[in-house]
Protein backbone atom coordinates (compact mmCIF):
# COMPACT_ATOMS: atom_id res chain seq x y z
CA UNK A 1 0.00 0.00 0.00
CA UNK A 2 1.40 3.39 -0.94
CA UNK A 3 2.02 6.04 1.66
CA UNK A 4 -0.34 8.42 -0.17
CA UNK A 5 -3.25 5.98 0.17
CA UNK A 6 -2.27 5.27 3.76
CA UNK A 7 -2.09 9.01 4.47
CA UNK A 8 -5.56 9.47 2.98
CA UNK A 9 -6.97 6.68 5.16
CA UNK A 10 -5.19 8.09 8.17
CA UNK A 11 -6.54 11.60 7.67
CA UNK A 12 -10.04 10.23 7.14
CA UNK A 13 -9.99 8.21 10.38
CA UNK A 14 -7.67 10.33 12.52
CA UNK A 15 -10.54 11.83 14.55
CA UNK A 16 -11.92 8.35 15.26
CA UNK A 17 -8.49 7.16 16.38
CA UNK A 18 -7.96 10.20 18.57
CA UNK A 19 -11.38 9.75 20.18
CA UNK A 20 -10.70 6.09 20.96
CA UNK A 21 -7.26 6.85 22.35
CA UNK A 22 -8.55 9.74 24.43
CA UNK A 23 -11.33 7.52 25.81
CA UNK A 24 -8.87 4.88 27.01
CA UNK A 25 -5.83 6.97 27.91
CA UNK A 26 -7.70 10.03 29.30
CA UNK A 27 -4.81 12.35 28.46
CA UNK A 28 -4.67 14.54 25.35
CA UNK A 29 -0.91 14.27 24.84
CA UNK A 30 -0.87 10.51 25.38
CA UNK A 31 -3.77 10.18 22.94
CA UNK A 32 -1.95 12.23 20.31
CA UNK A 33 1.20 10.15 20.76
CA UNK A 34 -0.84 6.97 20.47
CA UNK A 35 -2.45 8.12 17.20
CA UNK A 36 1.01 8.73 15.73
CA UNK A 37 2.23 5.32 16.93
CA UNK A 38 -0.84 3.66 15.41
CA UNK A 39 -0.10 5.32 12.08
CA UNK A 40 3.41 3.85 12.20
CA UNK A 41 1.93 0.43 13.00
CA UNK A 42 -0.41 0.67 10.02
CA UNK A 43 2.51 0.64 7.60
CA UNK A 44 3.60 -2.83 8.70
CA UNK A 45 0.26 -4.31 9.75
CA UNK A 46 -1.53 -3.54 6.49
CA UNK A 47 1.16 -5.48 4.62
CA UNK A 48 0.43 -8.59 6.71
CA UNK A 49 -3.36 -8.39 7.01
CA UNK A 50 -6.11 -8.34 4.44
CA UNK A 51 -8.60 -5.80 5.72
CA UNK A 52 -12.20 -5.92 4.56
CA UNK A 53 -13.69 -3.23 6.82
CA UNK A 54 -10.98 -0.68 7.54
CA UNK A 55 -12.98 1.41 10.01
CA UNK A 56 -13.75 -1.43 12.41
CA UNK A 57 -10.27 -2.90 11.95
CA UNK A 58 -8.47 0.37 12.74
CA UNK A 59 -10.83 0.96 15.68
CA UNK A 60 -9.84 -2.42 17.13
CA UNK A 61 -6.18 -1.73 16.43
CA UNK A 62 -6.42 1.58 18.29
CA UNK A 63 -8.27 0.02 21.21
CA UNK A 64 -5.71 -2.78 21.52
CA UNK A 65 -2.84 -0.32 21.26
CA UNK A 66 -4.27 1.76 24.11
CA UNK A 67 -4.95 -1.28 26.28
CA UNK A 68 -1.37 -2.47 25.78
CA UNK A 69 -0.09 0.99 26.68
CA UNK A 70 -2.21 1.00 29.86
CA UNK A 71 -0.92 -2.47 30.74
CA UNK A 72 2.67 -1.30 30.32
CA UNK A 73 2.02 1.73 32.52
CA UNK A 74 0.73 -0.50 35.31
CA UNK A 75 3.95 -2.51 35.19
CA UNK A 76 6.07 0.64 35.26
CA UNK A 77 4.28 3.21 37.43
CA UNK A 78 5.27 6.78 36.67
CA UNK A 79 5.10 9.52 39.24
CA UNK A 80 4.18 12.86 37.75
CA UNK A 81 6.06 15.77 39.25
CA UNK A 82 4.48 19.14 39.70
CA UNK A 83 5.80 22.03 37.63
CA UNK A 84 6.94 23.81 40.76
CA UNK A 85 9.23 20.87 41.60
CA UNK A 86 11.29 21.30 38.47
CA UNK A 87 13.20 24.44 37.57
CA UNK A 88 11.83 25.98 34.43
CA UNK A 89 14.40 26.29 31.69
CA UNK A 90 13.14 29.73 30.76
CA UNK A 91 13.21 31.07 34.32
CA UNK A 92 16.72 29.73 34.78
CA UNK A 93 18.17 32.23 32.33
CA UNK A 94 18.45 35.83 33.37
CA UNK A 95 18.11 37.10 29.81
CA UNK A 96 14.76 35.35 29.36
CA UNK A 97 13.48 36.72 32.66
CA UNK A 98 14.56 40.23 31.74
CA UNK A 99 12.97 39.95 28.29
CA UNK A 100 9.73 38.74 29.85
CA UNK A 101 9.71 41.62 32.30
CA UNK A 102 10.34 44.07 29.45
CA UNK A 103 7.42 42.56 27.49
CA UNK A 104 5.16 42.96 30.53
CA UNK A 105 6.26 46.57 30.96
CA UNK A 106 5.57 47.26 27.29
CA UNK A 107 2.17 45.60 27.60
CA UNK A 108 1.30 47.82 30.56
CA UNK A 109 2.37 50.89 28.57
CA UNK A 110 0.31 49.77 25.57
CA UNK A 111 -2.72 49.10 27.78
CA UNK A 112 -2.50 52.67 29.06
CA UNK A 113 -2.52 53.94 25.47
CA UNK A 114 -5.87 52.27 24.74
CA UNK A 115 -9.04 54.27 25.14
CA UNK A 116 -10.81 53.86 28.48
CA UNK A 117 -13.56 51.66 27.01
CA UNK A 118 -11.21 49.23 25.25
CA UNK A 119 -8.79 49.11 28.18
CA UNK A 120 -11.59 48.37 30.66
CA UNK A 121 -13.07 45.59 28.50
CA UNK A 122 -9.61 44.07 27.79
CA UNK A 123 -8.75 44.06 31.49
CA UNK A 124 -12.07 42.46 32.42
CA UNK A 125 -11.74 39.79 29.73
CA UNK A 126 -8.04 38.88 29.94
CA UNK A 127 -6.98 39.86 33.44
CA UNK A 128 -10.15 39.07 35.38
CA UNK A 129 -11.23 36.17 33.15
CA UNK A 130 -14.79 37.38 32.61
CA UNK A 131 -16.86 36.26 29.63
CA UNK A 132 -18.60 38.58 27.17
CA UNK A 133 -21.92 38.22 28.96
CA UNK A 134 -20.45 39.08 32.37
CA UNK A 135 -18.65 42.10 30.94
CA UNK A 136 -21.85 43.23 29.26
CA UNK A 137 -23.78 42.92 32.52
CA UNK A 138 -21.05 44.65 34.58
CA UNK A 139 -20.51 47.57 32.22
CA UNK A 140 -23.92 47.96 30.61
CA UNK A 141 -22.33 47.67 27.15
CA UNK A 142 -24.21 45.40 24.73
CA UNK A 143 -22.67 42.02 23.90
CA UNK A 144 -21.69 42.88 20.30
CA UNK A 145 -19.93 46.07 21.44
CA UNK A 146 -18.03 44.10 24.08
CA UNK A 147 -16.89 41.62 21.43
CA UNK A 148 -15.92 44.41 19.07
CA UNK A 149 -14.02 46.29 21.79
CA UNK A 150 -12.06 43.17 22.72
CA UNK A 151 -11.14 42.46 19.09
CA UNK A 152 -10.18 46.07 18.39
CA UNK A 153 -8.31 46.36 21.69
CA UNK A 154 -6.38 43.17 21.03
CA UNK A 155 -5.48 44.42 17.53
CA UNK A 156 -4.38 47.80 18.92
CA UNK A 157 -2.28 46.09 21.62
CA UNK A 158 -0.61 43.92 19.00
CA UNK A 159 0.21 46.95 16.84
CA UNK A 160 1.56 48.82 19.86
CA UNK A 161 3.67 45.84 21.01
CA UNK A 162 5.12 45.33 17.54
CA UNK A 163 5.99 49.02 17.30
CA UNK A 164 7.69 48.87 20.69
CA UNK A 165 9.64 45.77 19.65
CA UNK A 166 10.78 47.49 16.44
CA UNK A 167 11.78 50.56 18.45
CA UNK A 168 13.96 48.43 20.73
CA UNK A 169 15.55 46.59 17.79
CA UNK A 170 16.36 49.87 16.02
CA UNK A 171 18.02 51.19 19.19
CA UNK A 172 20.30 48.16 19.50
Amino acid sequence: MSLAVLGDLYSRYMDLLYGVCLKYLADKEDAQDAVMAIFEELVTKLQRHEVENFKSWVYTLAKNHCLMKLRQQKKQPVTKLSDSFMQSGEDGHLEAVLAREENLRQLEDCLQQLGDGQRNVIELFYLQGKCYKEISEDTGIDWNSVRSSIQNGRRNLKICMEAAKQQIQSNE
